[in-house]
């Protein structure tokens, strides 16, 4: 594909297969194509070479598409074919443009010399065109190359006639250089023709080369994963295999200073893993037995022993990368409007070609005017720059967020985030760092403390929730193995239930024992208000029909959450506390972070109301949480954001996925993606206004076709430089950028992130 136009055609074609739904981008050179069981992937490929173009299915894990540095271990052939052209080209128009515009130069034959040399310009510079516009031919269609291949034959084939039949020929014959059309009949057109095709084919080099850095970052996310891994067999030893032999349940080594093969749990051995290349977060976190792992972050202490849990695509990277990659894939609302502009925009400036050819020898003003004009509507109107516009700004603000931490899941999300006025705030885990600890176990007169703690821990145990693990924890370190527990039951939203060493067992909120039957007594009443009052969480234990005590759990708010919730006010959002804690407690921790306004003691479903609310009231509303029971509210929100440190649910039903695990985190996310789409609307703007604003000048004949070559040239090189200043976007925390790209991330990342 060599432009909009191409990507739009094949769309197209794709699209009119039964059942096919396909998106094309073109500054990825790929399609995305859902599909029925009806239809192969070679029937899509047929669809492709039917349309006069090539493809190829691409394999789920791109490892041929990696390198360091933003390149291939191979450079890419055709960027090499590409740069000899432009340097031939070059080196023979430079001659060819001093010598047509400069009349002290023009010696006795000069003409001569400027056609030999600017015909290999032509010719075998211009192949590509050429020959991209035949195979249009053939299929009933134009594009860019068709302009660009027509207007420079015709400038070639026009100086030919002029000299060999138009007197252009005779020796002496001297000629200068005007910005615009000439009304005159000495003209020959090989500076045009050859300058015209060196401008473009350094726009396309520049173009490609730029497109490479801007895809660098996923690439480089890629090189993060080992090669290779210790796994431990069954006899004790130790096999070195390939990471990509790794199966679920294996057991394999990471030695001080190795990356962790894959996603794990650890079953030997303590250590300080840096997973800052992953996260952003600068500080190694302490693991031990039973701890969770991630694949390609770093051992950065002593020896361990981790059991695979996920292997392949199922990994976190890897469903980073593929997040990543389904954002760069997919395309705006206003990239859609360019696509279906670009789509006619190649016959309409053909036909604005013959006319503007068609009305200038109407008009008496000569062939060679009539003729500069025609060209250079053909050369000016190139759309290239259209198709460039949102895709690889995409490309780049999506590299950019998965070094800072933050992934973004398509660009329809960028529109929400410009809309976006209030954000809800899960509590747990998302404002406050969600490790609970027990503080207290208060048991009702005479009752045993011992006891309460032993029996609540092991029917808390089974639950996921942080109070529940905390519990479970303070109860394990006290008695080591705990009871089994059977029946168990999650009441969301209330607590738990189930039944240990034959006793039934509830533990939660007071709300859940009154289901019950059960009333806490006066002493415990006053234990629960007194712990809310700090902005701790109580939990009420009964079992067998009668209320044994209250053990208080208390969380921390993280130390950037502070800082965070000033910098999505400075965004001119309003942060509102969404929790199913209790009131009291959720105002303690508002308080310490800077939010007024709470919504309390809801339940998952009350999440859900809580946003629609907020919608009804004309507010667009974002949702940040982590939790399974912050999925449905994330779904519902205009956008949500999950903590990457939350559960698959949470982060499957988002919008945004902030990886670091930081609030701050969701203020880049915002603000990157309010970037990304201020880019996209600048070089959308530029294409448009630049083609809108030159097609009347060259219609006039107030441009020459080398001026237009080289403004065409310059306006998809300027798209793609705009937008590669997002790889400058800084994080609101400083230390996040430099944590995202540690000792370990390829030079291009790093580079990068500083």
């Amino acid at each position: 594909m060599t432009c909009s136009s191409c990507a739009n055609r094949i769309e197209r074609k794709l699209n009119k297969m039964d059942g096919v739904q396909a998106t094309v981008n073109f500054a990825l050179e790929t399609a995305t194509v859902s599909y029925p069981a009806g239809v192969s992937p070679d029937d899509l490929v047929a669809a492709v070479e039917a349309a006069g173009y090539t493809a190829k299915p691409v394999a789920d894990e791109p490892d041929a598409e990696r390198g360091a540095d933003g390149e291939d271990a191979g450079e890419d052939p055709e960027l090499r074919t590409l740069r000899e052209r432009l340097i031939y080209s070059s080196v023979l128009t430079v001659p060819v443009i001093a010598l047509s515009m400069v009349p002290a130069l023009q010696f006795r034959f000069w003409q001569w010399l400027v056609l030999a040399l600017a015909a290999p310009v032509v010719v075998w510079g211009g192949f590509p065109f050429h020959k991209a516009a035949a195979k249009n031919l053939r299929h009933g269609t134009a594009t860019m190359d068709t302009l660009v291949s027509l207007g420079t034959l015709a400038a070639f084939f026009w100086s030919l006639y002029a000299l060999f039949w138009g007197g252009m020929g005779e020796p002496g014959m001297t000629m200068k250089f005007d910005f615009t059309a000439s009304g005159g009949h000495a003209e020959i057109y090989l500076e045009a023709a050859s300058a015209v095709i060196a401008f473009i084919l350094a726009g396309r080099y520049f173009e490609a080369r730029s497109k490479r850095k801007a895809g660098a970052a996923l690439r480089a996310l890629l090189e993060l994963g080992a090669r290779e891994v210790s796994v431990l067999r069954a006899d004790g030893r130790e096999e070195t295999i390939p990471v990509d032999k790794l199966v679920v349940g294996d057991r394999f080594v990471v030695r001080p200073g190795e990356k962790i093969a894959t996603d794990g749990v650890v079953v030997e051995g303590s250590s300080a893993v840096d997973a800052s290349m992953l996260t952003g977060e600068s500080v190694p976190v302490e693991v031990r037995p039973g701890d969770t792992v991630t694949g390609a972050t770093i051992n950065a202490g002593g020896r361990l022993v981790v059991r695979a849990a996920k292997v392949g695509a199922d990994t976190q990277l890897a469903q980073m990368a593929r997040l990543i990659t389904d954002a760069q894939t997919g395309k705006a609302a206003v990239q859609r409007l360019a696509d279906r502009v670009s789509g006619v925009f190649v016959p309409i400036v053909i036909a604005l070609a013959v006319a503007t050819l068609g009305f200038w020898l109407g008009s008496g003003e000569g062939a060679t005017a009539a003729f500069t004009a025609a060209v250079a509507v053909l050369v000016i109107a190139c759309p290239c720059a259209l198709g460039l516009a949102t895709p690889v700004a995409l490309l780049v603000g999506t590299g950019r967020g998965a070094q800072l931490g933050v992934l973004i899941k398509g660009p329809e999300v960028l529109e929400n985030t410009r809309r976006v006025d209030t954000v809800l705030l899960d509590k747990t885990g998302t404002v406050t760092t969600g490790r609970m600890s027990l503080v207290a176990a208060v048991p009702v007169a005479g009752g045993d403390e011992a006891e309460l703690l032993r029996i609540a821990g092991a029917v808390e145990h089974a639950s996921e929730h942080p109070i529940a693990k905390a519990i479970a924890a303070a109860a394990a370190d006290k008695h080591g193995t705990l009871p089994a527990v059977e029946g168990f039951t999650n009441r969301e939203g209330l607590g738990v239930e189930g039944i240990v060493e034959g006793h039934a067992v509830v533990a939660g909120r007071p709300a859940l024992l009154a289901d019950w039957g059960l009333t806490l007594p006066a002493e415990l009443v006053a234990a629960l208000d007194e712990a809310e009052t700090a902005g701790r969480t109580a939990v009420a234990v009964a079992w067998d029909g009668e209320v044994r005590g209250v053990l208080v759990t208390s969380d921390t708010v993280k130390p950037t959450s502070a800082a965070a919730i000033a910098g999505l006010r400075k965004l001119g959002l309003t942060p509102v506390l969404l929790t199913g804690d209790n009131e009291r407690a959720a105002r303690s921790v508002a308080a310490q972070v800077g939010i007024d306004e709470v919504i309390a003691g809801v339940l998952p479903a009350g999440k859900v109301d809580a946003v629609r609310a907020l919608q009804e009231q004309g507010k667009v509303v974002a949702m940040v949480g982590d939790g399974v029971n912050d999925a449905a509210a994330l779904a519902t929100a205009d956008l949500g954001l999950a903590m990457g440190t939350g559960t698959d649910a949470a982060i499957e039903a988002a919008d945004l996925t902030l990886v670091r695990g930081d609030l701050g985190a969701a203020v880049d996310a915002i603000r990157l993606s309010r970037a990304t789409l201020r880019t996209i609307k600048v070089n959308l703007f530029w294409a448009f206004a630049y083609n809108v604003a030159a097609i009347p000048l060259a219609v006039a004949g107030l441009l020459n076709p080398m001026i237009a070559g080289a403004a065409m040239a310059f306006s998809s090189v300027f798209v793609v430089g705009n937008s590669l200043r997002l790889r400058r976007f800084a994080s609101t925390a400083p230390e996040a950028g430099v944590a995202a790209v540690g000792s370990a991330a390829p030079k291009e990342l790093a580079t990068a992130g500083r």
